[in-house]
């Protein structure tokens, strides 16, 4: 299952209580972008080990520049980012997040 967050305190709020998670950033209106939830989907349908969460850039761009910038990664849309203890270990973008791109950086970043 996927989860929207839409706040930098829900952002936070993961940051601090989840060991690792993944994180999509997802534009509403492109079709890369909905090919790639589409896949990130399908991985968080099949991967119950590792939380799933996305916001949606239209709705929650606030977060989405803060995560950019506090990060240094550059912003991109779709983009799909794992954390682990805070920090991010891998990023994709666009036709690169793959349910297989998802689970191969979940199995490399233990």
């Amino acid at each position: 299952m996927v989860d929207k967050i839409e706040t930098q305190e829900q952002f936070e709020t993961l940051l601090e209580k989840e060991e690792k998670f993944l994180l999509l950033k997802h534009s509403l209106t492109c079709p890369v972008s909905q090919a790639a939830y589409q896949e990130y989907q399908k991985f968080a349908d099949n991967e119950n080990s590792i939380p799933a969460y996305f916001l949606a850039v239209q709705d929650s761009r606030p977060l989405s520049n803060d995560i950019a910038e506090k990060f240094n990664i550059k912003h991109e849309s779709p983009q799909a980012i794992l954390f682990t203890n805070g920090e991010p270990r891998w990023n994709a973008s666009h036709w690169k997040i793959t349910k297989r791109s998802l689970t191969d950086a979940v199995g490399e970043n233990q």
